[in-house]
């Protein structure tokens, strides 16, 4: 039954990007949506395509392994990075009309810059792509209890983002995002909530991971440790900067002003939201501690998806699993 309420919320989603193509006439409309976006949906856009598996997997993995400490890329990294476009250089470039980066890079520089630059930006997506579509097929594994391979459910995955997205562009990632975007913040709170009921409250969880380390975020005072913070937090957070990806979502809003705030508030909504899965996934030491013991030494990303399966109700896994989809697929198309 969870499995086909997946496929059908697969189907609603192509056709959402299939009656979105209708929208594309010409390459402006297919690249920026015709640069029509309002605030909403450009919030949604910059807040989903962040917010991808390595958030609800990866990062609250990461977060049980090593603590806080160990999120000073991603999360915190990655959202200075869209608060400094936003801030700095979403509006200058909106005002240059461009389709794409390497747009900026041809007129500043030329033919061979833009050449070298756009596949530079291109063979960085390759790992950010690969991950997203590596959690669909691991969701399909878990979903059919082994049914289907990983591999199967990667190809699966990947051919369903594929089609939404080769025919309708911008407009298709644009509302296809906005309705995952939903069912992502909805869903993953409504998780939240029936979790912090298990475990006693929010504040119980809060001071378990306090007591444990979890919350240290700053640095030993040694030049080897603030070094390498420093790196982990600037490589993200400027090294993030001179993406397609923040570019194409500002540049396809209807304003200047959408275009800066848009992604800004995207950002801002993009670090205050990733500590929903840092509670969830810290709550499950409290539920089921041995569960967590045994997937830490095998797959610690696999802590949240059986915490779900194995101690939420049946309507509790069609949502979270609803979510994780969305979550994975509105990355997976905006890059």
């Amino acid at each position: 039954m969870l499995l086909w309420l997946v496929i059908a919320y697969l189907a609603v989603s192509i056709g959402i990007g299939l009656f979105a193509a209708t929208k594309v006439h010409n390459a402006r409309d297919y690249i920026v949506a015709g640069r029509h976006l309002p605030m909403m949906v450009v919030v949604a856009m910059v807040f989903a395509t962040w917010f991808g598996a390595e958030t609800v997997l990866g990062i609250s993995a990461t977060f049980l392994e090593e603590g806080l400490i160990g999120l000073i890329s991603d999360p915190l990294g990655a959202s200075l990075c869209l608060v400094l476009f936003g801030l700095v250089f979403a509006r200058p470039l909106y005002r240059m009309n461009l389709l794409t980066l390497g747009d900026f890079f041809r007129e500043r520089y030329n033919r061979p810059i833009e050449l070298v630059i756009s596949l530079a930006i291109v063979l960085s997506y390759l790992g950010w792509v690969s991950a997203q579509v590596t959690a669909l097929g691991l969701v399909f594994n878990v979903l059919t209890d082994g049914g289907l391979s990983a591999n199967q459910g990667m190809l699966i995955g990947a051919a369903v983002v594929l089609v939404y997205t080769l025919f309708g562009g911008m407009w298709s990632v644009a509302m296809t995002t906005f309705v995952q975007m939903i069912v992502i913040v909805a869903g993953l709170i409504y998780i939240a909530w029936l979790v912090s009921d298990m475990v006693g409250g929010v504040g119980v969880v809060v001071e378990h991971a306090a007591r444990a380390g979890k919350l240290e975020w700053l640095p030993a005072l040694s030049g080897p440790d603030i070094i390498a913070w420093m790196a982990a937090l600037l490589t993200m957070g400027f090294g993030s900067i001179p993406q397609q990806d923040v570019f194409q979502r500002a540049n396809s809003a209807k304003s200047e002003g959408v275009a800066v705030w848009g992604t800004v508030i995207g950002g801002s909504f993009y670090f205050l939201f990733a500590a929903v899965p840092l509670f969830l996934a810290y709550s499950a030491v409290q539920i089921d501690p041995e569960m967590v013991t045994r997937f830490m030494a095998e797959d610690s990303q696999l802590i949240l998806p059986n915490l779900i399966v194995g101690h939420m109700p049946f309507a509790a896994q069609v949502v979270f699993f609803g979510a994780l989809l969305s979550v994975i697929m509105s990355t997976a198309s905006g890059t």
